[in-house]
Order: C-alpha cells, then sequence, then structure tokens
C-alpha cells in the first residue's frame, strides 16, 4: 500500500498568470499533493523563471509540454509525476490533455475542457479507453452548501423541482480592456484563443453547470440571446437564455461581464412544490431554504455541523462554522477528493462517494455542449432549439 504524497506536473500558470497560482495552493491545501515539475509558459524564458520561482529541480522545469510529457513518462514509476494540470487558455487544452492520457498519465484540467465539443467527446473516448482519472475544475461544486443543496433537491426536500434561476455577473469588461494590456482579457475575448463565445463561455458555463448539478436535471431545450455591449469586442460580453430541463424544470440564466461594479456574483435560486433554496457564492457560507408552510431556514457550513447536514457537505468543511471558508477551499475540496480517490484507485481500494463527487469528462462535455446550443440559438431565428450533446 503507497503511503506518499502524489506528483502533479503543470503545464501553463507560469508568474504571469492568475489560475495556475490557485491551482497550486489548492493542491497544496491538504498536503496530499506535490509539484514536482512544470511546463509553466509558452514564454521560455517566463518558463525558466517560474520553474526556479517555485524551487522545481533544474532537470524538472520544461519549456514545453510536450517535452515535459516525454520526459516525465521516462522517468522510473516511483518518481514519475501521477497527474498533470493544464492551466492553459481554452485554445491549449486539448493536445496536451490527449497526449497526457496517452501517455498513461491522470489530467486535471481547467474549464472549458476543450475548444470544441468535438474535441471534448474526444477527450471522453480517450479517458474511456485509458481508464484514467480527469478533473474538471469547476470551482463552485466544491462549496460545502452547494454539495448540501444538491443532497436536499435529491432526497425530495422541495418536492419535484419546478423553477431553476442562475445568474453570473461581473463587470470587469466594462471597458475594452483587451485593448488597454490587461492579458487576462486579451485572451478570453479573442476567439482564437477562447473559443466561439465569450462571456458564456467564460461563466456561463460556470452557471450552467451549477444549475444542472445541484438540479440533477439536464438542460433539454434553450434559447439565447448574446450581447456584444462594448465597441469593438470580438465576442459575446452579455447574454440571457431562457431554459427547459429533462425533468420538466423550467428557468433562466443571465451571465455578464459589463455589469459595471459586479465582482463575482454568482447566485443560483431553485423551487419545488414545497419550497426552494437559495446561494450566492459571495456569501458562500449560508444556504438560504424557503418553504411554502412554514418559516424561512438559514443553514451554514461548519464541520461541527454533522448531526444536520450531509455527509458530502461536512466532508468538504474544513473548519467549524462561523470560521469563513471560499473560493480556495472550495478549489481545494476539488483537489482533495480527487487525490484521495486517485490514491484509492492506486491502492486498489475502493474510493468513498464523497471523494467521487468530482466534475469529470462528462461535465466537459455538457459545457462545451452549452456554448454550441447557445451560440446556435443566438444565431438562429428559432425561438426554441433541442439541446444537442
Amino acid at each position: 500500500m503507497s503511503h506518499r504524497k502524489l506528483r502533479m506536473g503543470m503545464i501553463g500558470g507560469g508568474k504571469d498568470a492568475f489560475i495556475g497560482a490557485i491551482h497550486r495552493i489548492a493542491a497544496n491545501m491538504d498536503g496530499q499533493v506535490e509539484l514536482v515539475c512544470g511546463a509553466l509558459s509558452i514564454n521560455k524564458e517566463i518558463a525558466i523563471d517560474s520553474g526556479h520561482m517555485l524551487f522545481l529541480p533544474e532537470d524538472r522545469v520544461y519549456t514545453n509540454f510536450e517535452e515535459m510529457i516525454n520526459a516525465e513518462s521516462k522517468r522510473p514509476a516511483d518518481q514519475r509525476m501521477d497527474f498533470v494540470t493544464i492551466v492553459t487558455p481554452n485554445f491549449a487544452h486539448f493536445a496536451p490533455a490527449m497526449m497526457a492520457l496517452d501517455h498513461g498519465f491522470n489530467v486535471v484540467i481547467e474549464k472549458p475542457i476543450a475548444f470544441t465539443l468535438d474535441e471534448a467527446k474526444q477527450l471522453k473516448k480517450k479517458v474511456e479507453e485509458t481508464g484514467l482519472m480527469l478533473l474538471l475544475t469547476h470551482t463552485y461544486s466544491g462549496y460545502p452548501l452547494v454539495k448540501e443543496a444538491r443532497e436536499l433537491v435529491k432526497k425530495g426536500a422541495f418536492g419535484k423541482i419546478r423553477k431553476i434561476y442562475v445568474e453570473y455577473h461581473q463587470g470587469w469588461l466594462s471597458k475594452l480592456s483587451e485593448r488597454e494590456g490587461n492579458a487576462q482579457a486579451a485572451w478570453r475575448t479573442d476567439p482564437s484563443k477562447s473559443g466561439k463565445s465569450g462571456c458564456m463561455g467564460d461563466i456561463g458555463t460556470h452557471a450552467a453547470h451549477l444549475a444542472e448539478y445541484i438540479s440533477g436535471q439536464k438542460i433539454s431545450q434553450l434559447c439565447a440571446s448574446l450581447n456584444v455591449v462594448v465597441d469593438g469586442r470580438m465576442l459575446d460580453d452579455d447574454g440571457a437564455v431562457l431554459l427547459r430541463f429533462d425533468g420538466g424544470a423550467t428557468g433562466t440564466l443571465s451571465a455578464s461581464q459589463v455589469a459595471a461594479g459586479e465582482e463575482n456574483a454568482l447566485k443560483i435560486r431553485i423551487y419545488g412544490e414545497n419550497g426552494g433554496l437559495e446561494w450566492a457564492q459571495q456569501e458562500p457560507n449560508t444556504l438560504t431554504l424557503r418553504w411554502l408552510d412554514k418559516p424561512a431556514q438559514t443553514l451554514r457550513a461548519g464541520s461541527n455541523y454533522g448531526d444536520r447536514e450531509s455527509t458530502f457537505a461536512t466532508h468538504n468543511c474544513r473548519t467549524p462554522g462561523g470560521h469563513p471558508e471560499g473560493y480556495l477551499e472550495a478549489f481545494g475540496n476539488l483537489y482533495r477528493n480527487f487525490a484521495l480517490a486517485l490514491m484509492a484507485k492506486l491502492n486498489n481500494e475502493q474510493p468513498k462517494p464523497e471523494w467521487l463527487d468530482t466534475p469529470g469528462v462528462e461535465d466537459g462535455i455538457r459545457g462545451m455542449a452549452f456554448i454550441e446550443n447557445v451560440v446556435a440559438s443566438h444565431q438562429s431565428n428559432e425561438k426554441w432549439r433541442d439541446y444537442v450533446v
């Protein structure tokens, strides 16, 4: 039986990137994982500097992903990386993910999973062929009270689910920041790097995933309208979608990156026959429950609430109630559960259901399908469009 940390490699996420550091903090949070190698930038100097800043061994600081995957696969089994985390822009997800899987490495990947739906389907086929694990970092599914909300819906606390409202509003692209030296804005608004959608691809996919994850229903039809609000922008920065779900619920999804003054205002409300719930990412330790025939309830996150919340919630709490946990911890939950499940697999043990509750390649396909269907609906004159996966 193996008692050791899992060895992680990273592609992208150098010193000039935002999300790479978030992944490293999250992976490191529970002492399950150590970063052993990296190809941290397509810029050779930044790749090398970033590797040195992270104290990686000289011979494991790589300048491109092909070199890293080839070299790591030749290392002895007790030294090579166990999995690779891919935190490059969208257009550079597919090639390293496929190559890593081909060389026997498990994969963690930023969302959206790929550049197109077809690429996502190829990744699914490869995951099935190899039997390897793939984690897609839909962060918001890592929050304890999101998991509690899902469990409440699953056990029928609200009766049949009828309505799902989800919104994700930001304001950071209210100006043409991509022309003002903002590197994050530059690639996210460039169709050759981001894909066929801007706002809906970047944050609309998070909202869609949250709606499906908590409700347990899948989007079956939609009617979408996308907007380019800021003059000169190449991709949508705002939009709204009417939704129909396969379990009979209907609802709306709104996403905007030009809601001036908003930060990361992701909010979801779900209503059934007997009541409903509300959760907001900016106050993630609170879940509000509303009932048809009794006063509203407020649930709070806390590791000491095992007597009143599901194991899926409490397993993902790190501190007693009243000690705030947020985005980094939710991210850390994804990594911890992935690491626990992967280590169980390496030891030929059965992972616990709580460990397997992480987004994977199927969620990646749903995310790419959402982008494709929203864009197709926007471009069509038909009011409703069947959701094609």
